[in-house]
């Protein structure tokens, strides 16, 4: 199979995604062993006015973010501003309370520290004001220990690596992102945090399925809030909360998340042995959130969602509520993302796209 024969599946896949209704905008990339092997668009940014989706719309796409914020992370330890394992009150003293002075960077990046929630005070509306959030996260009480379990840090986990970053190095993830990823690798406007005002002409608008999305628990023991567990196209069109700083989420094309994995891939964000301790196995066991299995390495799950147990998958990579995903395979040289306007919930979109590539790949081995 030549190479331009995946773009091509691919390409008819997600206009007939979009012919059909289940899509209204679809971005995918896909890097194979540094080349960009699939760029491929179909559907509008906006339906209000027809815009068609590029390969430069940026797409306000949840916690694909996280894999960005993730990614900082490491470029700050690389850069030797932090460190795996000191603890985070060496940076941020008033975190200490309530148990949590144990707390290190490796348990934020697992997210073990134990806050996988926001504080009942903070809400949607408060999200852009840093250091509100950032004072009721270091006053909380941990649901448990540092480092004794696991569960999902939907919007805490961008602030914890955010405050550590912020005062390490005295500057916002925002900025760190420019400086340090998109302009180094071409890809200013394709990723961002804190978007800037000029650039909100130019993003996608969310659309919401309009079937019914699953009732959270109504017992009252759900730990996150039902606007962290739900992602929500009001939310993700806010131009309030695409301005502000919250790298729990992030705006991004699909070339720009695939460009950054790459380049982690090739050598040219992290070199090889800091690839293999951020991709290696750091926590094993079942989500207090979810109360699924979760295996995860530094600041990633581990595995390709959908792949079968056979291919035993080392890919790293989060996906976003409504359907987006982002992901890097060093065993495969594979760095994929996939961006979509429509939120649904479920990832059969991301699914589909993956499939065929893991079909492809299998027959070009």
């Amino acid at each position: 199979m030549a190479m331009g024969e995946i773009q091509e599946q691919i390409q008819r896949h997600i206009d007939t995604l979009v012919g059909t209704g289940a899509e209204t905008g679809v971005q995918v990339a896909v890097y194979r062993d540094g080349a960009l092997i699939v760029d491929a668009v179909a559907g509008t940014a906006d339906p209000a006015s027809g815009r068609p989706v590029t390969s430069d719309t940026p797409i306000f796409s949840f916690s694909t973010g996280k894999n960005v914020a993730a990614t900082l992370a490491h470029l700050l330890v690389a850069r030797g501003f932090l460190d795996y394992d000191s603890p985070v009150t060496d940076l941020w003293p008033e975190f200490g309370v309530h148990g949590k002075a144990t707390a290190t960077l490796r348990h934020v990046l697992t997210h073990t520290v134990g806050l996988p929630a926001m504080p009942r005070e903070i809400t949607p509306g408060e999200l852009p004001d840093w250091s509100r959030v950032c004072e009721s996260l270091a006053a909380a009480e941990p649901r448990w220990r540092p480092g004794t379990a696991m569960g999902y840090h939907s919007y805490t986990f961008g602030y914890l690596v955010g405050e550590l970053a912020r005062r390490a190095t005295g500057r916002p993830m925002c900025e760190l992102l420019r400086e340090w990823i998109t302009a180094p690798l071409g890809i200013d406007g394709q990723l961002h945090f804190a978007a800037p005002k000029d650039s909100l002409p130019g993003l996608a608008r969310l659309e919401q399925q309009a079937r019914q999305w699953p009732a959270g628990p109504d017992d009252g023991d759900a730990i996150l809030a039902p606007w962290e567990n739900q992602p929500s196209a009001d939310f993700g069109n806010n131009r309030e909360i695409l301005r502000a700083d919250i790298p729990s989420v992030g705006i991004a094309t699909a070339h720009g998340l695939a460009a950054m994995y790459n380049a982690v891939l090739q050598g040219k964000l992290v070199d090889s042995a800091r690839l293999a301790e951020l991709s290696a196995l750091a926590f094993e066991g079942v989500d207090q959130v979810f109360g699924t299995p979760a295996r995860m390495a530094l600041g990633f799950p581990i595995g390709r969602i959908g792949a079968p147990a056979e291919e035993n998958s080392a890919a790293f990579g989060w996906p976003g509520g409504g359907g987006s995903y982002a992901y890097a395979d060093p065993a495969r040289g594979v760095a994929f993302a996939l961006t979509k306007t429509r939120l649904v919930p479920n990832f059969d979109t991301a699914l589909s796209v993956t499939t065929i590539l893991a079909v492809h790949l299998a027959g070009t081995r």
